[in-house]
């Protein structure tokens, strides 16, 4: 019985040994379970969130597009006739001569405008710096601002500062140096008559300096070009060595001795000779390589090239009066002590011309040069003698 019950205290003992050690190995358990589970759990939580972050940016990647096409579908220009035929909104462009004179270039071959088209006139200054007429012009071209655009070619170091009241604010074009005399001076010209081809509505092309002021009101000069059949610039056969005595042998075969021509810078032009100017390609290289002072290009490239092209588009004179009875290479400049009554008397009482293959006494629209310090006397007595 001893040992029965010394068994079955060895027994309850090992049993009890057995369940000490059972409980003492399965207590740590739950505790890695736990672990495990937490684990488990935090990493689940951080793939949710790269999942959940991940879907919002692809959503908003996929938004964005989407809403800047239709921003851009809102802005966008239609392609239809009004964005080929409205005229630049801004002056200010980065298309360097070659490019400019391409896309000047383009020339419609159907004649007939298929909108309501208003032909204006360009008016074109070209100048070194200020426009003390500014404020001349401006009182010329109130009123009449459908019927008018205007371009300024300064240096390109010169800022203007009109007001935004004043037709010439915001009207400079890209600029280059123009030296007087050197093809440079044509290459500005050539740069107003491109620039100003770009608006569509620009029929007629009047090349003025910032020492010009008009003599008529602008009825009578919109009037007057509007109605001409013929060009006005000259290009005069003048012997001597002012005239033939500067041409160059080595222009020919292109341009002869006997198309030699002379006239003065200030001209208007129809839409279509400016063009033709603008496109040159067969001309400008001689000129520029052969008319150099004594020979000064700005004198006879113009007139020589376009007698020779089309010589029956030309009135062979200029609209702007100036005065050579002082001798010397430029004409006169008036001052304040100059303009009065008699001065314009002058210009009116000169010598008749043709209009139209019919004479008339209405010969000058524009005068030059004059100083500044007759601004102030234009002014006062404009609607006199100008009529505006």
């Amino acid at each position: 019985m001893q040992s029965r019950v010394g068994s079955y205290g060895s027994l309850e003992n090992g049993k009890e040994s057995y369940t000490r050690t059972t409980n003492q190995s399965s207590r740590p358990l739950p505790l890695r379970l736990l672990q495990f589970l937490l684990l488990f759990l935090g990493v689940g939580i951080v793939f949710s969130c790269l999942s959940l972050y991940t879907s919002r940016f692809l959503k908003i990647q996929n938004v964005v597009p989407l809403v800047q096409s239709r921003i851009q579908s809102c802005v966008q220009e239609p392609n239809n006739l009004e964005k080929w035929i409205r005229p630049p909104s801004n002056l200010i462009h980065t298309m360097n001569d070659s490019e400019l004179f391409w896309r000047a270039s383009f020339v419609p071959r159907i004649k007939e405008y298929p909108f309501k088209r208003t032909p204006k006139i360009a008016f074109m200054f070209l100048t070194r710096g200020p426009l003390p007429m500014a404020p001349l012009w401006d009182k010329f071209f109130k009123g009449n601002e459908k019927l008018y655009s205007i371009y300024i070619h300064s240096l390109p170091s010169y800022h203007p500062d009109f007001p935004t009241s004043s037709a010439f604010y915001g009207r400079q074009i890209p600029s280059q140096v123009a030296e007087w005399g050197m093809m440079s001076m044509c290459d500005g010209e050539r740069r107003l008559l491109a620039n100003a081809l770009l608006d569509i509505s620009n029929e007629w092309f009047v090349l003025l300096s910032e020492a010009c002021i008009p003599l008529q009101n602008f009825s009578i000069v919109y009037r007057y070009i509007s109605r001409s059949r013929f060009s006005f610039i000259g290009a005069f056969d003048e012997p001597g060595p002012y005239g033939r005595g500067r041409y160059n042998e080595n222009m020919s075969p292109e341009v002869n001795l006997t198309e030699w021509r002379k006239g003065s810078q200030w001209f208007e032009l129809s839409r279509k000779l400016a063009v033709d100017i603008v496109q040159d390609s067969v001309y400008y290289p001689k000129f520029e390589q052969f008319c150099r002072p004594a020979c000064y290009v700005d004198e006879h490239y113009f007139p020589t090239m376009l007698s020779i092209q089309s010589p029956h588009l030309l009135a062979n004179r200029s609209l702007t009066w100036v005065d050579w009875s002082r001798g010397g290479a430029h004409p006169a400049t008036f001052g304040k002590a100059d303009v009065n009554e008699n001065f314009f008397k002058k210009i009116s009482d000169g010598k008749p011309c043709i209009y139209n293959n019919q004479p008339t006494s209405l010969c000058f629209l524009f005068a030059r040069k004059f100083a500044p310090s007759a601004l102030e006397y234009l002014l006062e007595h404009s609607s006199k003698y100008l009529g505006f």
